[in-house]
């Protein structure tokens, strides 16, 4: 049986790919370092998987943690948009000063395969066309433009551009430090895997949610935002005006895309993982609000915005269908009655109002 190695491992998507893994006959490794923001107490690990607990950038452990392995899969990362505004350091030391460390202890290992985990942030706005139907590279929007409440991405003309799913050959537009991050650590793991003849696949992970969120960490996913402060009677907090548009994707599809494309002869390329559906966050609101049980909880819409936030982005899955045989089976609406159901048996602290006090005694909010 193969061994795989997962960086991150005990996280909330390390731990779905952990099971995946494991029920196609993988022996499965964890790394983590339990950085206490993200991770609850106690941590519930899956039967069978073996823990072995260290920092993505101490080289003695992973060279100790990658003894006998055959593939890696690469999610340690801190994760973030707004955070990682102001805690630079932190993002860029973890995650690509993490990622180099990983590498050099690759190349002195046997290992074949490689997939990381990339983000949907490097996009910063998704595709767009314009009222004639033509394609347009919409930039990011201004912030002269955002402080007097024009959310909208615009044409040269002036004129709203409409939306539509964006596919992996958008050329990445990095609005935050994040995004910046994920770009790093999906060019390098390529540019490494090419020279090293190694198998590799950078996932693009588009709005990942369901059961196992750290629902006390207010920098995790927006919808286990929602879920915290509703949970606690508290109205969800929606920036701008809520009509911007993202892509949910059940943590249990992500879970089969990455055994998806550690077995695939696939590689050298990044794929988007997403739902291939749109939402608008206010929905999304009212249906988180729906779902636990409170639909008095009217989102509270706060017509600000943040640094670093873009206006829509979708994926466009079809390169993961064909390259990987990835097609989702779980929908947002279809899920969120699961998902609440386990948010009202968990206990957490609702940090959503310290992380938005946080952003706006930076200024990060406008």
């Amino acid at each position: 049986m193969p061994t795989t190695l997962i960086t991150g491992g005990a996280g909330f998507i390390g731990r779905h790919v952990a099971e995946e893994l494991l029920s196609r006959g993988h022996d499965v490794r964890l790394f983590d370092a339990f950085v206490p923001q993200v991770h609850g107490d106690p941590v519930r690990l899956p039967d069978g998987a073996q823990l072995v607990r260290g920092d993505v950038r101490d080289r003695d452990a992973l060279d100790g943690a990658l003894k006998g392995v055959d593939g890696v899969i690469h999610l340690a990362a801190e994760v973030g948009v707004g955070q990682s505004m102001y805690e630079v350091a932190r993002y860029v030391g973890a995650n690509d000063l993490g990622t180099a460390v990983l590498l050099e202890a690759i190349a002195a290992a046997d290992v074949g395969r490689i997939v990381v985990a990339s983000s949907m942030s490097i996009y910063g706005e998704g595709r767009y066309r314009d009222a004639q139907g033509a394609p347009v590279a919409a930039g990011l929007r201004r912030s002269a433009d955002l402080k007097r409440g024009d959310w909208e991405v615009r044409g040269p003309d002036g004129q709203p551009l409409t939306p539509e799913p964006t596919a992996e050959d958008k050329q990445p537009d990095l609005a935050s430090i994040y995004a910046l991050t994920k770009y790093a650590q999906e060019r390098a793991v390529l540019i490494f895997a090419d020279a090293y003849g190694m198998n590799a696949t950078a996932l693009r992970l588009f709005n990942v949610f369901g059961a196992g969120q750290a629902l006390s960490n207010p920098y995790t996913g927006v919808l286990a935002n929602f879920a915290s402060r509703v949970a606690k009677g508290e109205r969800p907090t929606v920036f701008e005006d809520g009509r911007q548009r993202r892509d949910f994707v059940h943590v249990r599809d992500v879970a089969t895309a990455f055994a998806q494309a550690l077995e695939a002869d696939e590689s050298g390329r990044a794929l988007n993982i997403g739902s291939g559906r749109s939402y608008s966050i206010l929905d999304v609101a009212r249906m988180v609000s729906e779902a636990l049980g409170r639909p008095d909880l009217e989102p509270e819409v706060t017509g600000r915005f943040r640094a670093g936030d873009i206006r829509n982005c979708f994926a466009d899955i079809s390169a993961a269908e064909a390259a990987l045989g990835f097609r989702p089976t779980r929908r947002l609406e279809d899920s969120l009655t699961e998902f609440a159901q386990w948010v009202e048996a968990e206990t957490f602290t609702d940090n959503g109002g310290r992380m938005r006090a946080e952003l706006e005694a930076r200024g990060l909010v406008s």
